[in-house]
């Protein structure tokens, strides 16, 4: 599958294979929201933490069929701003693209934040702001490499942190069937630990609510499946099976795993501000294994952020493609990696750094960093939601002949967006995320003047605004002409083929 760098050095490598691609798009999603920000989650909410799990993952579900079902519809979609671009107008790929990117870069800088958590646990005398930096360091240098080696390391990565999360529900089942006891606490592993510490919902309706706000950031990254799946050489099977395997997936490491964690350590005695993994294995007195585990987490969290990292140079190549970001950003080297376009993020990522200086403690930053995270990434979502309305809208035609149809039709994207627009009101009833919250539509007000000049210079110096999605094959745009570019008018043009990396 690799492809060589063009004499213009304008095209990225297409160097990841399917085992690549499936791996990163399940590992991609189990990282600092399973394995440091669920014990945030629990101390919130108890137990009722799996049926908030439960929902999320069935909304994600529908999510993910919506978007499967329009990437089938146009194997030209390469991007989330190719789909809001096609279908919404060329204004919403311009807001979907740039604040995806930043999103990824939000999610590298609560990745390193983590990491300086895990680091804390091994040497409590290191001062956060090294290993943010040294991470940070290492993610350029890694993403100055070839997307082949980038592959192999984020497939072994994403394996360990697989084979951790079931090590751990297989420790815990034998924990459970020997009713274990720790000698030191004396609290011994039974299932009913989960349900006899104030019941499913010790914190009643309100703590079950608020841990919504919380538990969405857990599953920031399922959406990378679509995509990813898209590229292989038989989307039209690949697609399907990754979207409806991903979120089993998912359900099953997450609430698998903490059920687990709260059977064998009551709920009430985990440390919201530790990771729940590492302390499970401290109260079952395996301390050399909580120190192995440590490490484990910490390499998922740097898989997590290079991920991240990765996806969001990926989508700054793909903007400045677009003619939305310098043309700069579009040039590769001679192994066809975007040198600029790593550098450049690199600078946002390496934000951690004063933000863990500035901060109290590392909880309070990671949550003030994965509550803007959770913000634009329910913009994202709700954009894919809202193109697929509009997909039903402008090609009824393809709907009906999709063998890969989304279920429940034009009423679950509807449900979804509301479920969205319910989490971003629990988002306003705590402080710790509802002061990200309020400060988010600066972003978008940038964003919307940013906008408005460039579409002025397009049309003052005669260029289309943007240019329509084609059907593969065909020289048929992808939109109905009085489709969804709204007061920007229909494009006309050949869009550069982007095919994400």
């Amino acid at each position: 599958m690799s492809e060589s760098a063009s004499p213009g050095h304008d095209h990225l490598q297409r160097g990841l294979s399917n085992r690549h691609l499936q791996l990163i798009a399940i590992g991609g999603a189990i990282g600092t929201g399973l394995f440091l920000g669920s014990g945030k989650v629990i101390s919130l909410t108890g137990p009722s933490v799996l049926f908030i799990y439960a929902v999320i993952g069935c909304m994600m579900f529908f999510l993910m069929r919506a978007l499967g079902e329009i990437l089938l519809s146009n194997l030209n979609y390469k991007t989330f701003g190719d789909i809001a671009k096609d279908l919404i107008g060329p204004w919403a790929g311009f807001m979907v693209s740039w604040t995806y990117w930043f999103t990824w870069v939000v999610i590298c800088v609560a990745d390193i934040i983590a990491i300086t958590s895990y680091v804390s646990y091994i040497n409590a005398s290191i001062p956060h702001w090294i290993p943010a930096l040294v991470t940070a360091l290492a993610l350029v240098i890694l993403n100055l490499q070839p997307v082949r080696f980038f592959g192999e390391i984020e497939f072994w990565f994403s394996l360990i942190k697989i084979v951790a999360i079931l090590a751990l529900i297989v420790t815990g089942i034998v924990l459970l069937v020997t009713g274990f006891t720790n000698p030191d606490t004396g609290t011994s592993a039974q299932l009913s630990h989960i349900w006899s510490h104030g019941g499913m919902f010790p914190f009643g309706l309100s703590g079950f609510l608020l841990g919504f706000q919380l538990g969405i950031f857990s599953f920031i990254g399922v959406e990378l499946v679509g995509t990813a799946a898209a590229e292989t050489k038989d989307p039209h099977h690949n697609l399907p099976r990754a979207i409806n395997s991903i979120v089993v997936r998912v359900l099953i490491f997450y609430i698998g795993a903490l059920s687990i964690i709260m059977a064998i350590t009551p709920w009430d005695k985990l440390d919201p501000d530790k990771s729940p993994f590492v302390t499970t294995f401290l109260y079952a007195g395996f301390g050399a294994a909580a120190f192995a585990i440590n490490l484990v987490v910490l390499t998922s969290a740097a898989s997590s952020a290079n991920s991240g990292f990765y996806s969001g140079t990926r989508m700054m190549f793909a903007l400045a493609q677009d003619g939305h970001a310098p043309k700069a950003f579009h040039i590769t080297d001679d192994r066809g990696v975007p040198r600029r376009a790593v550098f450049f993020s690199a600078v946002f990522v390496l934000s951690a750094v004063p933000i863990l200086l500035l901060g109290e403690n590392v909880i309070e930053a990671f949550t003030m960093v994965t509550s803007v995270a959770s913000t634009f990434i329910l913009f994202i979502w709700s954009m894919i939601l809202i193109s697929y309305l509009r997909y039903l809208k402008l090609h009824p035609e393809r709907h009906a002949a999709s063998k890969y149809r989304a279920p429940f039709g034009r009423v679950m994207p509807w449900i979804v967006l509301v479920f969205f627009a319910f989490i971003a009101f629990t988002m306003l009833l705590a402080k710790d995320t509802r002061e990200p919250l309020l400060y988010t539509p600066i972003w978008f007000a940038i964003l919307a003047v940013v906008w408005q000049l460039r579409k002025r210079r397009l049309i003052a110096e005669g260029k289309p605004i943007t240019s329509a999605v084609q059907l593969p094959g065909t020289g048929e745009d992808a939109t109905a002409a009085d489709g969804a570019d709204g007061a920007d008018g229909a494009e006309t043009g050949t869009r550069t083929d982007f095919r994400a990396q």
